[in-house]
């Protein structure tokens, strides 16, 4: 069986394990145009064991086009690979696959002629591929036919490592946010709903792993970590009682999806998270069932959320259990049974 070709930036950490379970299901060819920072090499290189190549975004047309591929796989990253994915699956007569995580398309000139190439894909792809229902209904409404869900996920096992440890004795009560310091990651609104909420008069912690720390340094009960490696993420979501996610909309962002929200579900915590997040539209957090959800860029809305996460700790409970129950759910091997039949041909 000729393997299907599957072209994307690169293999980051938190996809290895996706990646992995599809080509144990499939045979499949990576393509990798991202450059040398998870990959190097060339012709059948070495990528966490995976069969891949390293190519220019220009190469892209005639791997696709060349015959030795019985489907294509791209997604939306990239100025001219998805474009030459598709016009070379086109030449080949081959099944065109378009994975996307957009549930909004990005309002700027720049982005405008990406829109105009989505418009014509969602139509034209024999399958699309999503991270959510969020985003296949963002996909049919563009005239994509039947899209298909492949489940966002993280490693399991790892991130489920220290889910029944309980934070040190004497800890005070810690909230977590985890990610950059971009306008849609909502910090600014969490900062100010964390000092209209007195929380740090409550004797509260609020931890910040991943932003600039210049915006928080003279924040009572505020740290900035700066970047930290995974299993300091993990450290500290064992040590909070509550993960934050205060994503918001702007002109050229909508998070997509926010595989935090896994980690934590896995770890047994709570999760509170915006309506502007792609884990709530797609259905891993629901309000009150598998956490708290509060509207995107209200401080008040997001400081209520946060104190009912720390008070009431039977809620917590609750929702931490059944959030962990949820995210079950969301495996790679889920993820990479829906790539692998919308690709064709699948071994398992």
């Amino acid at each position: 069986m000729k393997p299907a070709l599957f072209v994307t930036t690169e293999v980051p950490p938190d996809r290895v394990g996706a990646f992995q379970a599809l080509a144990a299901r499939t045979p499949v060819e990576f393509a990798l145009f991202g450059g040398g920072l998870h990959a190097t090499g060339g012709v059948g290189a070495d990528v966490h064991g995976l069969p891949a190549r390293i190519v220019t975004q220009r190469e892209v047309y005639g791997l696709a086009a060349s015959g030795d591929y019985r489907a294509v796989l791209a997604g939306t990253a990239g100025r001219t690979a998805l474009p030459a994915a598709w016009l070379g699956a086109e030449r080949a007569r081959i099944p065109f696959v378009l994975w996307t995580a957009l549930w909004a398309h990005p309002r700027s000139v720049a982005h405008a002629p990406g829109a105009l190439l989505l418009r014509l894909l969602y139509r034209r792809a024999s399958t699309v591929v999503t991270y959510g229902e969020h985003v296949s209904r963002f996909a049919e409404a563009h005239g994509a036919r039947d899209p298909i869900v492949a489940p966002q996920a993280v490693d399991q096992d790892f991130w489920g490592g220290l889910a029944d440890e309980p934070p040190p004795a004497g800890t005070p009560p810690r909230i977590l946010y985890v990610g950059r310091d971009d306008p849609g990651k909502g910090v600014g609104t969490l900062l100010e709903a964390w000092e209209r909420g007195g929380f740090a008069v409550a004797g509260a912690e609020l931890v910040l792993a991943g932003p600039d720390a210049s915006r928080a340094s003279e924040t009572a009960g505020v740290t900035a970590l700066g970047l930290v490696s995974p299993e300091r993420v993990r450290q500290e979501l064992r040590d909070s009682v509550l993960l934050v996610v205060p994503s918001e909309r702007t002109a050229t962002f909508r998070e997509p999806w926010g595989l935090v929200v896994n980690e934590a579900m896995h770890a047994r915590r709570l999760v509170a998270a915006s309506t502007q997040v792609g884990a709530v539209a797609g259905g891993l957090v629901e309000d009150e069932r598998t956490g708290l959800v509060f509207r995107a860029g209200d401080p008040a809305a997001l400081a209520a959320a946060l104190h009912r996460g720390l008070e009431d700790a039977q809620l917590r409970g609750r929702l931490a259990s059944a959030g962990h129950e949820r995210a079950r759910l969301f495996s790679w091997d889920a993820w990479a049974a829906t790539v692998a039949r919308a690709l064709g041909g699948s071994l398992a």
